[in-house]
């Protein structure tokens, strides 16, 4: 007679099939998202793949679960662990042992949209959900980042290569380390396609779930430099609601699109300043990165709101989704942090596997 244990393990896993995570056009058990089932007289333990952090739809997922295994479970107690594997899209990215699985280019059209700010934030978001991240400051004219974070040097330097920098579980490198502070860089394009190089193939990164690449405004150099030596999986593009950013922005975006590389959306930052009052006053407008969006077909990320609190993070070295988890603008940056992670798995598992999947945009 079967033991009662594995026999359940086999209901459950069949009544698995019934359930398709939004956005996968095949079920749970076929696209290998059910990692393990373990059945006791107690309990059964289902262990699920979570293929980007804090997915929005994980929440949705645990109660279709439940809801197709309760008339299984009898007087057992049901737990669901999610296990965070992130995939990547099986590209080459750095060397000497170096894994990066996922690598996201962060541009504008434009100085002064908060393009930093957004990529700093981005990387702490997702390291505080759990993934392995490292930030590249490619913005070699302003090199803003390390300020942002509190840092002031690399560590010493393993086997003639550099050591990343690392704050709020970001690993770090920037020009910053390397020029006398103040220091004006005036380079020329090789002597920039040299640096970016350095910083990817000179580097001991150790294995990254996503590196986050700040580039320096416009659509010179340095883009070009970053996408001739590092395979991107794609890029988010900043801007703000006016129309000269938009104008800026869009032609950043069609920069990527000219390179073959990805826009996984568009970030509007800036997008109006929280009054003490709980109202809102738009200061550069409202909306125009949506417009933008829904005119260049591309996903949009969402919306981060301004206040004082977000420059004073900036200048004090800690991220204001660490100095203000609560905001409103800590919780907008999170959720585009969330949204551009289940992205850019979905990309990556679409590239690896037969596994049909799309993002429903509302």
């Amino acid at each position: 007679m079967a033991d009662s244990n594995e026999v359940i393990k086999d209901q459950m896993l069949e009544a698995l099939k019934q359930i398709h995570e939004p956005g996968i056009e095949t079920d749970l058990v076929t696209a290998g998202f059910v990692q393990n089932i373990e059945a006791s007289d107690q309990s059964v333990e289902v262990v699920l793949r979570a293929f980007s952090p804090n997915s929005p739809f994980q929440e949705e997922m645990e109660g279709e679960v439940q809801k197709v295994v309760k008339g299984l479970l009898g007087s057992r107690e049901l737990s669901i662990v999610w296990d965070l594997q992130i995939p990547t899209d099986g590209r080459q990215r750095g060397s000497d042992g170096s894994q990066i699985k996922n690598a996201i280019a962060v541009g504008s059209g434009k100085g002064g949209v908060g393009k930093s700010t957004i990529a700093v934030n981005l990387a702490v978001s997702l390291a505080r959900a759990g993934a392995k991240v490292g930030l590249l400051d490619a913005d070699v004219y302003g090199p803003n980042i390390p300020t942002m974070l509190g840092l002031r040097s690399l560590p010493p330097p393993q086997d003639g290569k550099m050591v990343p920098a690392e704050a709020f579980g970001v690993k770090v490198v920037s020009i910053a380390f390397l020029v006398e502070p103040g220091k004006p860089l005036i380079w020329r394009g090789p002597m920039l396609h040299s640096a970016i190089r350095q910083f990817i193939h000179d580097v001991i990164w150790g294995e990254l779930d996503y590196l986050i690449i700040d580039l320096p405004p416009g659509t010179g150099d340095a883009p070009l430099s970053l996408s001739q030596s590092l395979p991107l999986s794609g890029a988010v593009v900043v801007t703000l609601p006016q129309k000269v950013s938009i104008e800026d922005a869009t032609r950043g975006l069609e920069m990527f699109r000219t390179m073959k590389v990805r826009v996984y959306g568009i970030v509007e930052n800036m997008s109006y300043l929280e009054l003490p009052d709980g109202s809102q006053l738009d200061i550069f407008g409202q909306g125009g990165g949506k417009e933008m969006a829904d005119e260049l077909q591309v996903p949009f990320l969402g919306s981060v709101p301004m206040d004082r609190d977000t420059p004073n993070a900036g200048d004090s070295g800690i991220p204001i989704v660490i100095s203000h988890p609560e905001s409103s603008i800590s919780q907008s940056l999170n959720n585009i942090a969330y949204d551009l992670a289940l992205r850019v798995g979905t990309s990556a598992l679409q590239q690896r596997t037969a596994v049909p999947i799309q993002i429903i945009d509302d």
